[in-house]
């Protein structure tokens, strides 16, 4: 089972966490079932980008970004070359260090 630290977020998760998720999981539920409210709009179909991630370790684990998720993710804030939408992120076996990044784009949060 991978091992998930996602360093501290001043408004999801201050004093950051480490968990352990099961591997197939979806990062983006992962965080979620841990009650780390990171937003996600589009309800995970890959059509906005309010739950970027940028995977700071174990970023070359991960399967490869779609075309359609590059598209997005050139409209992320902040984005980095270790960006992901979480929504596409498949966890494998390798342990990931996550970062929320401060800001979305999205001008509303949504309250799922």
């Amino acid at each position: 089972m991978p091992v998930i630290r996602v360093l501290p977020h001043p408004d999801l998760c201050p004093e950051g966490k480490t968990f352990e998720a099961l591997q197939g999981d979806v990062l983006c539920e992962a965080l979620l079932d841990q009650q780390i409210s990171i937003e996600h709009a589009c309800d995970m179909s890959c059509a906005c980008t309010t739950c970027h991630v940028i995977v700071r370790e174990g970023f070359r684990s991960l399967t490869e970004a779609t075309e359609e998720e590059d598209d997005l993710l050139d409209k992320a804030w902040g984005l980095t070359s270790v960006s992901r939408l979480s929504c596409q992120v498949k966890l494998g076996a390798t342990d990931l260090v996550v970062e929320l990044p401060r800001y979305t784009i999205n001008h509303a949060k949504e309250n799922h």
